[in-house]
């Protein structure tokens, strides 16, 4: 089992597969924090009202929260307790128990890199839109996307694959705590869990999704 914490969600890999599925067939994870084995000092229900429960890179479950001020509370809990129960919305089962010893440094340093991260992507530019990428391998696609001035809510972009639109969220730290790679500008996440890398360098614009890479076309 792992446990992964980034800036605005968190990640989950439980024993097993049918874990995962299990998580996000629920659309719910129970989030237990413990003062020590058996004693629960706090919670926190995620499910459809408060975050996005789905699979990612095959297995881990990712949970993204709709308010930051949610996963502030989630930080602050495992920052000053010993012991995180991860269990069924439903039941009281445990996917996961976590031994939270040395947490509040690892706490404090994931909000100083998120601080940091934040301010640097303060100063990007944004994404270029009004470029429509071409290419792909057997199925030939035009890939086009804008990003909304005003968003009612997380899915703050629109992306156009060969004249088909979907709602897509926008993320600027899509590799965590590594190295984004070189031209990187965002990551556009579709709400039907596909994933478009876009990139921006000098004069070139390029985005990535699935195995191909596709070029500026107009």
């Amino acid at each position: 089992m792992t446990l992964e914490l980034q800036c605005d969600r968190m990640r989950f890999a439980p024993a097993g597969w049918e874990d995962a599925q299990d998580i996000e067939r629920k659309q719910g994870l129970s989030i237990r924090f413990m003062k020590n084995g058996a004693t629960e000092v706090g919670a926190f229900q995620a499910g459809q009202s408060n975050s996005e429960i789905r699979i990612v890179d095959n297995y881990p479950v990712e949970i993204r929260f709709s308010d930051s001020a949610d996963y502030d509370f989630v930080l602050d809990q495992i920052a000053s307790n010993a012991v995180l129960n991860l269990s069924m919305i439903d039941q009281d089962v445990s996917y996961g128990i976590f031994d939270l010893k040395g947490s509040g440094a690892a706490i404090k340093a994931l909000r100083s890199a998120c601080r940091s991260n934040s301010t640097s992507s303060s100063a990007t530019p944004e994404a270029p839109e009004g470029v429509v990428y071409c290419g792909g391998g057997q199925i030939k696609r035009q890939i086009e996307f804008i990003i909304l001035d005003n968003p009612q809510d997380q899915w703050d972009a629109r992306v156009t694959v060969n004249g088909e639109t979907i709602r897509a969220m926008t993320a600027y730290s899509y590799f965590g705590n590594s190295p984004a790679p070189k031209g990187f500008v965002v990551a556009l996440l579709g709400e039907d869990r596909s994933e478009f890398l876009v990139f921006h360098e000098g004069g070139d614009d390029w985005l990535e999704f699935g195995d191909y890479t596709y070029r500026k076309c107009n």
